[in-house]
This record gives C-alpha cells, sequence and structure tokens, in this order.
C-alpha cells in the first residue's frame, strides 16, 4: 500500500531581523524557487510539522530561534505535477504559515533529494523568485514583521 502525502501542509518563512529571506531551490523542478514547505504527517501538531521541516530541509533547529505561526491559512489546488502523491481524488491542500527569525543569514545544509542549492535574498527579490503566489505573499508580509 501507498502512503499519500496529507493535503495539510507547512509554509515556514526563514527570515533575518534585517529583511533577508532564505530560499531553496527545487531538485524535482529546477528553477522553481521556494522558503521550506511540507506536509504534516500523521499525529504532528503544526508546529511539530513545521520544526521537522525546517530541520529536515536545512538542517537548522527551528526550536532554537523565532519560530511564530502567522496565523494564515492558505487553500489551492495541487499542481498536477505532484498531485499523484495525494489520494487519488485530492486536488487541494491547506497551508499554514510559519516564520522563522534568525538573527542572522546562516549557513544550510539542503537536503540533496529536495533542494539543489540556497540564497539567502532580500526579501523583495526573494518574493519575486518564488514560483507560489502564496510563498511569495507570504515573503511580501515581511515589510510588516520587520
Amino acid at each position: 500500500m501507498i502512503a499519500h502525502k496529507i493535503p495539510v501542509s507547512v509554509l515556514v518563512v526563514i527570515y533575518t531581523a534585517d529583511g533577508q529571506v532564505l530560499l531553496m531551490e527545487r531538485a524535482d523542478a529546477p528553477g522553481f524557487w521556494q522558503s521550506v514547505t511540507g506536509s504534516q504527517d500523521a499525529g504532528e501538531t503544526l508546529e511539530q510539522t513545521a520544526i521537522r521541516e525546517v530541520r529536515e530541509e536545512t538542517g537548522l533547529d527551528a526550536g532554537a530561534f523565532e519560530l511564530t505561526h502567522w496565523d494564515i491559512e492558505n487553500r489551492y489546488e495541487i499542481y498536477e505535477r505532484w498531485r499523484h502523491r495525494y489520494a487519488p481524488g485530492v486536488s487541494h491542500n491547506t497551508e499554514h504559515v510559519f516564520g522563522l527569525k534568525l538573527p542572522t543569514a546562516l549557513p544550510v545544509t539542503c537536503a540533496p533529494r529536495e533542494h539543489l542549492r540556497y540564497e539567502w535574498l532580500p526579501w523583495e527579490t526573494a518574493a519575486e523568485r518564488c514560483f507560489s503566489p502564496s510563498n511569495a505573499a507570504a515573503i511580501r508580509l515581511l515589510r510588516t514583521r520587520l
């Protein structure tokens, strides 16, 4: 039996006090840049999902920094190219937005099966580079949070 992804995910915008944002290029879609994202595992809280995904995708310990739930939910249609990961008939995902504030831009270790490389960019540039409209919108909210 194939384990399907739960259509509930987190988006974690990792940023610094001076407005630098971490973006990573997807391994399965070169040219697609994004923040940390990932589906919730059965039995996890959203915060646990955010902490796990940050650790898996960057090697950073989110518990050592300021992780906040931004009380934003985005419901969107799952891109056709990734729909096979979900149970038959599942077409939409609910994404919960978090922010992770770091004191300064830190080196990260990309999970090689997930990301090719990373960059720290000014938030305006990062928002422009994101392929996901909800990711870009979340990054643009930083102007009110810095």
